[in-house]
């Protein structure tokens, strides 16, 4: 067997073992094992994964293994203040996660694009909701993919206000690169949390979709979503104003996964303009500038 045939051959043995595990029990075991509080052997597995991963401790608040409780509590672990500064041009969006830009570009004939040779339809992506698909055709993605070294708490890329909250069962696939690659649809068959704003350049969309071994997504305003997991789709509407209105503010945090997964942004057609620096594979990190600075502002959607 030739060494191609041999990396194809674990290729489509990885692609296969994603269609044949047990994705929701295997989630589960990793959300009992990451909320237990065992003292030393907890201090050890943070150890060996951020060895592992290469996780920079240093710029957490919490720079000690054996300062966390929980496994959970070192997954999402805060960041010391000047750790992550924002880019302060309020005419520009900032990027709402550590990690790696799977794919970004424009919404086209209802279509984002996944990975070469796969494309999902936005319809599917926000559970069938045709009419805010519209809104959002000829627009702006980006994807944002964060692996298990990655910060895991989410921020706003802009000043929002909430409008809508919509929590959709799925699957559980990994969503890393290579498997972006092999599993059509992914992000759209995916469970996640579909968050609608209106900010300051129109409405956005931010999405935190789940994947093995997520155990869990929460947001700020609402605590954790999942589990549990009932297998239906959930809506959550907000007051645009008072004091009940979810009002957040550019780089302030919005959520945060339990393990690693990924984030989608959807701009409205004519908002935004990437950063031309930024391409599929760039490391990015939370607060860096993802668009380029525009003179003028459309009020809130």
């Amino acid at each position: 067997m030739t060494q191609q045939s041999k990396n194809s051959y674990w290729q489509q043995l990885k692609i296969a073992f994603q269609y044949m595990v047990p994705q929701l029990a295997l989630t589960r075991l990793a959300g009992w094992f990451a909320e237990k509080q065992w003292g030393a052997i907890t201090h050890l597995a943070i150890k060996a994964f951020s060895a592992k991963y290469k996780i920079n401790l240093q710029e957490a608040e919490k720079t000690e293994a054996n300062q966390y409780t929980s496994f959970n509590e070192f997954f999402i672990r805060p960041l010391k203040a000047e750790a992550r500064p924002i880019h302060a041009d309020q005419s520009a969006v900032c990027l709402p996660a550590d990690g790696c830009i799977s794919e970004l570009g424009d919404i086209t004939n209802g279509q984002l694009f996944q990975a070469k040779g796969h494309f999902f339809s936005l319809s599917d992506l926000l559970a069938e909701d045709k009419k805010s698909a519209e809104a959002f055709e000829n627009g702006k993605f980006i994807t944002t993919y964060l692996s298990p070294r990655d910060y895991h708490r989410v921020h706003m890329p802009c000043d929002g206000v909430l409008r809508k909250m919509v929590y959709v069962p799925g699957d559980l696939f990994s969503v890393n690169p290579f498997l972006a690659q092999h599993i059509p649809n992914l992000f759209a068959r995916n469970e996640r949390v579909i968050c609608y704003f209106d900010t300051p350049f129109g409405a956005m969309v931010q999405i935190l979709v789940g994947a093995t071994i997520t155990a869990s997504i929460s947001t700020v305003w609402a605590g954790v979503i999942n589990p549990p997991r009932n297998g239906k789709v959930q809506q959550w509407e907000y007051p645009q104003d008072g004091a009940s209105a979810v009002q957040l503010k550019k780089g302030e945090e919005m959520g945060a996964f339990r393990l690693g997964s990924t984030v989608i942004n959807l701009f409205q057609a004519d908002k935004i303009a990437f950063l031309p620096t930024l391409t599929a594979a760039s490391a990015v990190n939370m607060g860096q500038a993802m668009t380029v600075s525009t003179a003028t502002q459309d009020s809130a959607a």
